[in-house]
């Protein structure tokens, strides 16, 4: 292991530290989406050496450089209202031996400072060269924050593959006081971040099934993007967690969900695959007999996750057949309790609902997609509509509460505007 400075501190106790990091482990290996995955972990890497703050960043070979995917903060968390989040920021760096992160990841080896704003240039034992960092203090100016210490382990696959870079901020004592990481943290974060690559790789899989199937439905369809789908299961993830805050939902019941919501939602349209290319791709609206074909889309994507294996097939199903219920039960939702089973493709659904779905009958999966895919929907171009602007598109889904959409996930929708309007810039 190379270090550019070996610290002191207070010492981890090793039994209790082995059973935390074993704990952690067999928590993340039961989480199935990437990105939820990686939230994970970067929480479990801090519980492990008590830390106040980090990020995770994931590494893009093809573009060359490091995205911040998470980042944690618990003493600005803690500034802010119940249920509200640190701002988003998908920021990216190139990652080059000037940076933490970037020398982390280049080198493949952990750093570990004690001070980011008092780093004295080192000797590079293999380049026999002098190496200084640089540190971009804006986020400690802009948030009134003092980053201190900070460790950076690389993430690697099992086959070697550069993950990305887990970046760790202020380590602290029994008193809360900021303190250095010494030898004992970077042991055992290094250790931990050694059992990372199997359980991505495990969570990569079951991401890769999902996003080939929304390929083949994003194929047929031109108004399905790569974009689109992405947005829509960060929205409903979002929403979820404002909802779940609202409602003191437990935080097991809340992670189970918010897992397996992650990927169902990127699934919400697949069934457009067995749609007529004459429908799915005509520019302009649909005539009542397109429409009605179109509908079959439903339970087309049900079909798909049935039979039904486990939860996130149980959950894909529900937001398939569902998101175009409403919460009012009207007949302008679909398909209601029409047995999609029996659904043949490319035939047209019933014009009229006879028995609609209404209000919590609809699963609260799909009542929370049926929001972000119309909030997405709205807010972006399509082939037969400009984007809406921000004011109007968020008057059209308060003029739906109670109607097309379940009255306390608007509220909930309403409370995070910013933070959505945030995550529709950077997902394009």
């Amino acid at each position: 292991m190379f270090r550019i400075c070996i610290l002191s501190g207070s010492k981890m106790d090793d039994t209790n530290t082995q059973q935390l990091i074993t704990q952690i482990e067999n928590r993340l290996k039961e989480i199935k989406d990437i990105d939820v995955l990686l939230e994970n972990i970067l929480s479990g890497a801090r519980e492990i050496v008590n830390a106040d703050a980090g990020s995770i960043y994931e590494y893009d070979k093809n573009e060359e450089i490091l995205r911040i995917r998470y980042s944690q903060n618990d003493t600005i968390q803690k500034r802010l209202p119940k249920g509200e989040k640190l701002p988003y920021e998908m920021k990216s760096v190139k990652p080059d031996f000037s940076t933490i992160a970037g020398y982390c990841l280049k080198s493949r080896r952990t750093v570990n400072v004690a001070d980011v704003y008092n780093m004295s240039e080192y000797m590079d034992s293999d380049h026999l060269e002098k190496r200084s960092f640089s540190f971009n203090n804006a986020l400690d100016l802009k948030n009134g924050y003092r980053t201190k210490s900070m460790l950076a382990v690389p993430l690697l696959m099992t086959n070697g593959t550069v993950l990305g870079v887990l970046q760790i901020i202020n380590a602290q004592n029994e008193k809360g006081e900021v303190i250095p990481f010494d030898s004992d943290a970077e042991f055992y974060l290094s250790q931990f971040a050694g059992k990372i690559g199997t359980i991505y790789e495990y969570a990569y899989l079951t991401r890769q099934g999902i996003d080939r199937l929304v390929k083949m439905a994003g194929f047929r369809d031109p108004k399905e993007t790569g974009a689109h789908v992405e947005r829509v299961s960060c929205f409903a993830l979002e929403i979820y967690d404002r909802y779940a805050a609202n409602k003191n939902i437990p935080e097991k019941e809340r992670n189970k969900f918010r897992d397996n919501l992650k990927l169902a939602a990127r699934c919400h349209d697949i069934g457009k695959v067995a749609v007529p290319d004459g429908i799915l791709k005509k520019q302009g609206l649909l005539d009542e007999r397109e429409r009605d074909i179109m509908k079959g889309h439903t339970c087309v994507g049900a079909q798909i996750f049935t039979p039904v294996e486990n939860d996130v097939d149980q959950m894909a199903c529900d937001v398939c057949l569902h998101h175009h219920d409403r919460w009012d039960g009207g007949n302008r939702g679909y398909p209601g309790n029409y047995d999609y089973r029996e659904y043949i493709p490319e035939t047209e659904m019933p014009h009229e609902i006879e028995q609609a779905l209404k209000g919590k009958e609809i699963p609260l999966s799909a009542r929370i997609v049926a929001l972000a895919d119309v909030y997405d929907a709205l807010r972006n171009k399509r082939c037969y509509k400009d984007a809406w602007g921000m004011t109007e598109t968020f008057e059209e889904i308060e003029s739906q509460r109670e109607r097309q959409f379940d009255p306390e996930l608007v509220d909930a929708f309403m409370q995070i505007k910013d933070r959505l309007e945030d995550i529709n810039r950077s997902i394009n």
